[in-house]
Parts: C-alpha cells; structure tokens; sequence
C-alpha cells in the first residue's frame, strides 16, 4: 500500500512543479492526494483520550489543524501493542513506531520523543513540543528560613533608598531644628534639643511607630515629622505584605531547587520510572551529579512502575519524583499540594513520526511552525494543561524602588517644604530683628546664621564666655 502511494505521490508532486513555478512544494499539492491517511496513536492524558466513540486531546487536535493547512483526510486507531516504540535484542521495533515501519499506518502522533535511533528507521517532523527533566515535589517539604530571609521583602536598591531617605530625614529635621526661630529661639543661650544623634533617634522610633521625644514645634519641623511618618506608614505596610506573599510562596522555599541540591541531600528520597528513557539519560550521563543520582537510585532501589505511583508517593510526601517536564506540568495542574521546581535538563522534543523518505514531512514541519508563529501551538497547550487549583498569590519577588517611588518623592517634597518654611521663618526674624536694632537685615542674618549653624561646643563655650563677662 505504502509503495503505491510513495509513486502517487512522485508523480503528483511531479505534476506539481509543472503546474506552479514556486521554488517550495505547496503544501496542498504534496498531501492532498492522500484521501485517508492512517494515523496511529496511544492513549495519554491529555494528548489522546476517549470521548465516548470518539478521541479528543492535544493530539487530536494538533492533527485537525495540520489537516486544516494541509488539506488531507485520516482514520485515528490506538496502536495494538499499547506501546511508543522499542527495538527489541533482534532489532524489530514495537509499538507506533513499528506500525510505521511495517508501513501499517501512514503516521503516528503522539508524544513521540525525537531519538537518534527512531530517526534511522522513521522520518521524525520539527518538534511540536519541547520537554526535559524535572523534579516534583510537594509544596509544603520547605527548608529552613535563612538568617536573612526578612530582607527578602526589598531588593538591595529599594533598601539602599530606604536608608538615604532615613538620613536625609534626619539631616533635615537636625538643619530646620536649628534654622527655625520657632524650634531654637536663642541659639546663644539655649540647648538645642534636636542634635544630630537625636534627629537619628526620632527618625528610627518614628519609622517603627514607637515614637521618641521631644517632638518639633515649629510648623517646618512638623511638616518634616508627618511626611515622614506617612512614608513610614505606607513602607511597613508593604514590607509586611510582602514579607507573607513571600513565606506563603510555593517553590520559593522548596529544599530542592535542582538536581545539584537532590543530589546533595539525604532526607528526602527520589526516584524515577522504571526502564523510562529518563532513567536512560542518568545511567548514560558523564556529568558526576548525575551519575550520583543514578548510582543513588539503583542503590536504593527507588524506581516507580508507573507515573501513577511516582505522583501518589510525592503527594504522601519525602519523595521527589523524577520525569518529563511536560508530564509533571500536567501533574500540578491537577494535584494542586505539588509543584515542579523550575530546573530543566536533557531538553528534548516531541515530534510527529512517518515513513522513512516520505515527501508529506517537510510540510507537516512546515505546518507545524507556523501554528507555533501564529501562537497556536500556545493556545493548545494552554487549553489541555489548564489548572484545576485556585488561583495562588502571585510568587513574591522583592519591591523595587519603582513600586514606592510616589512615596519617595512625597517625602522629597515634604522635607524640601519644611527646610523652606525653616529658611522663611528664619528670614522674617532676622528682618524683625534690624528693624529693631537699626542694623543691616543682611548683618543680621548672617549673624544668625553664623550662631545656629555652629556646633554645640561652640555655642556652649561661648555662652560661658559671656556669663562670664556678666559676673565680672
């Protein structure tokens, strides 16, 4: 059956060329003489499943697709055996691949991993999905929190502003303490009460709500104190927000986040299929870390004899089952108390098998790129791998400087206010004051100035010189 149609389809695409002058073979021209394709599959949630008489799934649907572009028909059937396809010690293969070699059946679709040896008995289209090796676990196997886990809130810039914007807090409150006339009237004889270290003091207490007399009493200083408690208000409710999204995220705390780790530790068990091309990978592996799990699972015998089982041990807990990243993306869809961690190694594809040498190939690969430009191969995926669990809380990542940076500048507005009204209350005074003492205002500032902006040893000393100059 198969020669006869390998000549029809020579000469179609024979008859092809003479009829269009395009560089390409149409994809129509090159399957469309093919009425009824034999398609053999298998059965796997969710590429082929069993709708009453009929099958549904993400195969079923690829395969409508390309028939879609392709213009063909085809006939669906199980393969009989109820395998992928094995060669056996005498070198005949099993499964779907053996029907295709047999030339029982046109094509086999189905999650068919590409392999070197499929290859040189079947011809294998570009891959309509990829995959690799991951890890599952259950959620809640979580390692200890580290010694600084409570920064994890902020990213190292957001915490860097956070400390700038403290100290300049404290600059501002300490310049408009001693600027204002309202806050230090008589800088001559008088202690000024908000030093730097006490500025530092205030602004701490006022950040953790605790509070630290004594408070401002000029209008500059009081502007300072509310925005920056505003700020400070608005930073702990993110920060302990945050911080819960944080320690409530799944695989951010997971004790395994790779194979390096599962390697590395000895209170949780792992294993994989059984006879599983998985397990082919690790045995035949050079890589140490790998080669440490395999020597591992053969040791202690940890081999699962179905997906089924490796999913029911994880779920009871101090398992980690090891397969194929698409297959366990699945599992946590459904399973909602597991996860997969992020770490995926030996990437391989799935592929679409058919008949050595056979012309249809290139354009179901043709085809099968350009559903993946279009974004249907997306689409597909999305709607056979949809979860079943409640949406979780988006994972935490730290708070960047952006997220608060309308808090940043309300407090860059405030301090700047309150500097301004210590300046302008200082201003006002000072021309009071020449109008009184008949003196030049811009002398009397600088006067002032000079007096406030001194350090405190400085005014102390001099308000002894002064008393003693009283009593003399």
């Amino acid at each position: 059956m198969s020669s006869q149609w390998d000549r029809k389809d020579a000469l179609a695409m024979l008859q092809c060329r003479r009829r269009r002058s395009a560089r390409a073979l149409s994809p129509l021209c090159s399957v469309s003489m093919r009425p009824d394709l034999t398609i053999t599959t298998i059965k796997q949630d969710p590429y082929t499943m069993s709708k009453g008489s009929q099958m549904e799934g993400y195969c079923m649907d690829l395969l409508s697709e390309l028939a879609k572009k392709l213009d063909f028909k085809y006939n669906v059937h199980l393969v009989k055996d109820g395998f992928y396809g094995r060669q056996d010690e005498t070198g005949a293969w099993n499964g779907m691949i053996g029907e295709v070699v047999r030339k029982e059946a046109d094509l086999a679709i189905a999650p068919l991993t590409l392999t070197a040896a499929r290859e040189k008995v079947v011809g294998m289209t570009k891959p309509f999905m990829q995959t690799g090796i991951s890890i599952l676990l259950r959620k809640d196997i979580s390692e200890e929190a580290g010694i600084f886990d409570f920064l994890t809130p902020f990213s190292v810039e957001t915490w860097v502003g956070i400390l700038a914007a403290y100290l300049g807090t404290a600059i501002s409150i300490c310049v408009v303490a001693r600027l204002s006339p309202c806050e230090w009237s008589q800088p001559q004889t008088e202690e000024n009460s908000f030093t730097f270290s006490h500025s530092l003091w205030y602004t701490a207490g006022a950040l953790t709500l605790q509070g630290a007399g004594p408070h401002p009493k000029a209008l500059s200083g009081r502007i300072i104190c509310c925005t920056w408690w505003l700020f400070g208000l608005v930073l702990l409710a993110c920060y302990f927000s945050n911080l819960s999204t944080s320690q409530g995220s799944d695989s951010n705390q997971l004790m395994v986040k790779g194979f390096e780790d599962l390697a590395n530790q000895q209170g949780i068990e792992y294993g994989t299929l059984s006879g599983s091309s998985t397990l082919a990978f690790f045995k035949n592996s050079n890589n140490p870390t790998y080669r440490r799990i395999y020597e591992h699972m053969e040791r202690a015998k940890s081999f699962v004899s179905s997906m089924d089982e490796g999913v029911r041990r994880a779920k009871e807990g101090n398992f980690a089952f090891i397969g194929e990243s698409v297959s366990l993306d699945l599992v946590v869809a459904r399973h909602c108390e597991l996860v997969r961690v992020h770490e995926v190694i030996g990437m391989r594809g799935y592929s679409i098998a058919g008949t050595l040498g056979s012309p249809m190939l290139k354009n179901l690969s043709v085809a099968i790129l350009e559903l993946s430009e279009a974004g249907e191969l997306a689409y597909l995926r999305s709607k056979w791998w949809a979860s079943s669990c409640m949406a979780d809380a988006a994972k935490a990542s730290p708070l960047q400087p952006h997220s608060l940076k309308g808090m940043f500048l309300v407090l860059a507005l405030g301090l700047g206010l309150g500097v301004l009204l210590a300046v302008l209350e200082l201003t006002t005074k000072s021309r009071s004051n020449a109008r009184e003492q008949r003196k030049s205002y811009c002398t009397v500032l600088s006067d002032e100035l000079s007096q406030r902006l001194k350090t405190p040893a400085t005014n102390k000393k001099r308000s002894q010189e002064t008393a003693d100059k009283d009593k003399a």
